[in-house]
């Protein structure tokens, strides 16, 4: 059964939460075209990091756009929809675990963020990202710290790249089903760690991330496809 649509004071008071999320959109309303810049992945022991670029109409009204960490599951896959579909333009890029082991973290993060702005198909007059200013890029950039709170911009990448890299390690899930993927997307909890001990890691796993724990003496076989 679909949720009822907000009317009334929620709506309301969803509406001026929106606003509220608007204020560097209004800040550079000028530029004609704003984009926003969020990442997922950063943290992970194993899978990609994954970035978002999105662009924005200026009179887009998204209910419950917000940091894709604070919405459910369900929530970000029903927004990820509408951001595809309102969205002036948009583009994915990714670093895939052997570029993270091979340039680090934070440059493969940045790699993936370059990217994501070249696959927009346009030229973006001003990057608001989430904290960081991305070397390479030839646009203004304003970082915002804790930015997929405060801008809808931000925001919506931020959902663009979580639910691209969650679904992305659902199929990793079927591919190595033994450390769990589908439930903690490749992040280190202790069912995670104890697969890793048990199975040792897998193609998709960040060797860089793994130094620190003691895998040498698992039981099972290395996983190699």
């Amino acid at each position: 059964m679909a949720a009822r649509p907000l009317t009334g004071e929620k709506l309301e008071k969803e509406l001026a939460r929106l606003e509220a999320m608007k204020e560097y959109e209004y800040t550079y309303q000028a530029r004609a075209h704003i984009c926003g810049i969020d990442e997922a992945g950063r943290g992970p022991l194993a899978g990609p990091v994954v970035a978002a670029a999105v662009v924005l109409p200026k009179d887009c009204r998204i209910l419950y756009l917000n940091d894709s960490k604070k919405l459910s599951e369900k929530k970000r896959d029903l927004l990820f929809d509408q951001i595809r579909e309102k969205a002036v333009a948009y583009g994915i890029g990714m670093a895939g675990p052997g570029r993270v082991d091979e340039i680090n973290i934070l440059r493969a993060t940045y790699e993936a963020m370059r990217q994501a702005v070249e696959k927009l198909g346009i030229v973006p007059d001003i990057l608001l990202n989430d904290a960081v200013t991305i070397p390479g890029l030839d646009i203004t950039q304003v970082p915002i710290v804790k930015g997929d709170a405060k801008s809808v911009s931000i925001a919506a990448a931020s959902i663009l790249a979580k639910v691209t890299r969650d679904r992305m390690m659902a199929e990793y899930d079927k591919q190595y089903p033994v450390y769990g993927f589908a439930k903690h997307k490749g992040y280190g909890t202790a069912a995670h760690i104890e697969a890793l001990r048990r199975h040792g890691p897998c193609p998709i796993h960040r060797m860089t991330f793994l130094k620190n724990f003691q895998l040498e003496d698992h039981g099972g076989e290395t996983i190699s496809q």
